[in-house]
């Protein structure tokens, strides 16, 4: 191809009224109140592996997500009238959440530990009941 060949295109010209974005992106709002069935939906979705299906339906990204879990977790989508912003969380909100988060995570790693020490538990009573008939059984060969 010759530069003599290509054809000058004007970055001004308006786009064609039957492309989706001809009016320019439309941003979302979202109510407090849609945040939390947002994030009820989807935490709901992704119990049977459908998170991602999920956003895609809804056209949502994961990090609108995390930050909706953030303000929610710290108490700013709670009691929001319809329209008012949330705005971003103060330093002691985040910290609220993150330690709300924190302790979801070590209450699930402790009930994690709870279930493998019952498990170890029942392992050991199994394995001193074999010991004890191999013990009966080998003093009943020896009479």
């Amino acid at each position: 191809m010759t530069i003599s060949s290509m054809v000058p295109v004007e970055d001004n010209d308006r786009m064609d009224p039957s492309h989706p974005r001809a009016d320019g992106p439309q941003r979302r709002a979202f109510s407090a109140a849609d945040k939390l069935a947002h994030l009820a939906a989807y935490e709901q979705a992704c119990q049977s592996n459908g998170g991602g299906a999920y956003l895609r339906r809804e056209g949502l990204y994961s990090s609108l997500i995390s930050e909706w879990r953030k303000q929610r977790d710290a108490g700013v989508l709670d009691g929001k009238k319809p329209g008012e912003k949330t705005g971003k969380l103060t330093a002691e909100q985040a910290e609220i959440a993150r330690l709300t988060r924190e302790l979801d995570r070590a209450n699930k790693k402790l009930a994690t530990t709870q279930t493998a020490l019952g498990i170890m538990g029942k392992a050991h009573e199994l394995l001193e009941q074999l010991s004890e008939s191999t013990n009966v059984d080998e003093q009943r060969k020896k009479r």
